[in-house]
C-alpha cells in the first residue's frame, strides 16, 4: 500500500513539474519582441504539453465529478469542454496556431492570452488555492474597502481639481491637473503612497490634501493586507487540520487491510 502511494505520489509530481514547465516555456515568448526558431520551440512544446493535459482532464472527468459528489452523467461529461477552466484552456492554447500557421495571422494579435497559462498554476500550487479560498471568504469585507479606497478617491481628486485648476507652474505657464483623470491618477499614486512625481499640487491647500490623503492611505492600503494574512493563517490551519485527518484515515484503512 505505502509503495503504490508514493508511486502515486511521485507521478502526481512529475505531472507537475511537466505541467509547470509548459506554462513558463509558453511564457518565454512574451518576454521577448523578435520572433525566433527557438521561441517557436518554445511555443509548439508548451502547446503540445497542454494539449496533452486538456484530454487527459477530459478523460478522467468522472473521476473528479465522483470527488465533487456529483453523479456522472453522459451530459455532464460532453458538456466538460465548457466548463470555466476548459474554455481558459482553449483561450491560452489558441495564440500558438497563429505562430504555427499563417492563415491564423488575426490570433497573432491575441498573444497575450497565453498569460492564461498561468491560471493552470493554481489548480495545483498549494499556496495559490489558499489564497485564493481566503479571497472567496472574505469577499464581502475586501469588497468594502475597495469601496472606500474608491470613495476616497473621488473625492480627493474632485477638492485637489477644484483648488489647483486655475494655478500654474511659476515661469512654465503648464497647469498641473488639465483633466479629472489627471487628479484621480495623481490620488491615487497618493492613496497608495507611490508618489512618481509626474503631477503634484502647487497650492497651500492642494499640499495640505495631499499630506492628508498619504496619511489616510497608508490606513486604507493597510486594512486589505490584515484581513488577507490573518485569513490565510486561519485557511493554512484548516488545511492543516484536513491533511491530518486524511492521513489518519489513510493510516486506520491500511491498518484494517493488513488485517
Amino acid at each position: 500500500m505505502k509503495g503504490e502511494e508514493s508511486k502515486k505520489k511521485l507521478s502526481s509530481r512529475i505531472y507537475d513539474f511537466a505541467l509547470y514547465a509548459a506554462i513558463i516555456l509558453g511564457l518565454v515568448p512574451l518576454m521577448t519582441r523578435h520572433e525566433s526558431v527557438l521561441m517557436e520551440v518554445f511555443d509548439s512544446l508548451s502547446c503540445t504539453l497542454l494539449i496533452i493535459d486538456y484530454f487527459l482532464r477530459w478523460y478522467t472527468y468522472d473521476i473528479r465529478l465522483v470527488e465533487q459528489g456529483k453523479e456522472v452523467t453522459l451530459r455532464r461529461l460532453l458538456l466538460f469542454p465548457f466548463t470555466p477552466a476548459a474554455i481558459i484552456d482553449v483561450l491560452s492554447i489558441l495564440p500558438t496556431f497563429g505562430t504555427l500557421d499563417s492563415s491564423f495571422k488575426a490570433l497573432r494579435s491575441l498573444r497575450l492570452l497565453r498569460l492564461l497559462r498561468v491560471f493552470k498554476a493554481t489548480r495545483n500550487f498549494k499556496p495559490l488555492q489558499l489564497l485564493i479560498n481566503v479571497l472567496k471568504r472574505e469577499q464581502g469585507i475586501l469588497l468594502l474597502v475597495f469601496l472606500m479606497a474608491v470613495c476616497y478617491i473621488v473625492i480627493v481628486a474632485l477638492l485637489i481639481f477644484n483648488i489647483d485648476d486655475p494655478m500654474k507652474i511659476e515661469g512654465s505657464g503648464v497647469q498641473q491637473f488639465d483633466s479629472f483623470f489627471d487628479a484621480l491618477y495623481w490620488a491615487t499614486c497618493t492613496l497608495t503612497t507611490v508618489g512618481f512625481g509626474d503631477i503634484y499640487p502647487v497650492t497651500f491647500l492642494g499640499r495640505l490634501i495631499s499630506m492628508v490623503s498619504s496619511l489616510f492611505g497608508v490606513a486604507i492600503i493597510a486594512l486589505p493586507g490584515g484581513v488577507i494574512t490573518a485569513g490565510y493563517l486561519q485557511e493554512l490551519q484548516l488545511y492543516k487540520e484536513r491533511k491530518k485527518k486524511v492521513q489518519q484515515v489513510n493510516k486506520s484503512t491500511s491498518q484494517q487491510v493488513n488485517k
